[in-house]
């Protein structure tokens, strides 16, 4: 084999070598078809992550504005939740389409609230939707919160 032809074999596994390893932490999306459309409700089945990633994994972020303010509104509470989780991935480096799994508790849910909810994750995730669970719960960690969101994310 000719040292030139050698060369193009090897610069050619490099490249084909570095095009997988760039496609290699990307998320994958799993809905399996006989459970339904979770998307409709703003959220997917699984996530797989990749078995060579870091994980990061984000506290839960409220609806405080930097100054502390925190709006008796729902809707807002979740809208700047959702805000803070943004400057948070900022803050790793990190995209939203990097977030394979995240944990919503609302306070006295109930199923009005879910509109906003869908609006928020479609409005930040579009259509590469995470894994998620919401928690019912009482009351948070400051009397006042409505709603808290935590992450876990795949860093590259």
């Amino acid at each position: 084999m000719s040292r030139a032809i050698r060369h193009l074999l090897i610069g050619g596994l490099i490249i084909m070598g570095i095009s997988t390893a760039a496609t290699a932490q990307e998320l994958t999306i799993v809905n399996p078809p006989n459970l339904g459309d979770p998307t409709l409700n703003g959220y997917s089945t699984a996530v797989i992550v990749p078995a060579d990633a870091r994980v990061a994994y984000i506290s839960g972020q409220g609806g405080f504005e930097a100054t502390g303010q925190l709006s008796p509104d729902f809707a807002t509470q979740v809208a700047q939740s959702y805000a803070n989780l943004a400057a948070a991935l900022e803050g790793l480096g990190a995209r939203p389409d990097q977030v394979a799994k995240l944990t919503v508790f609302v306070v006295d849910h109930d199923m009005s609230k879910l509109g906003v909810l869908k609006q928020n994750v479609i409005g930040m995730f579009g259509d590469r939707l995470p894994a998620q669970t919401l928690v019912p719960v009482p009351k948070l960690a400051i009397d006042s919160m409505l709603f808290e969101v935590e992450a876990v994310v795949v860093l590259q």
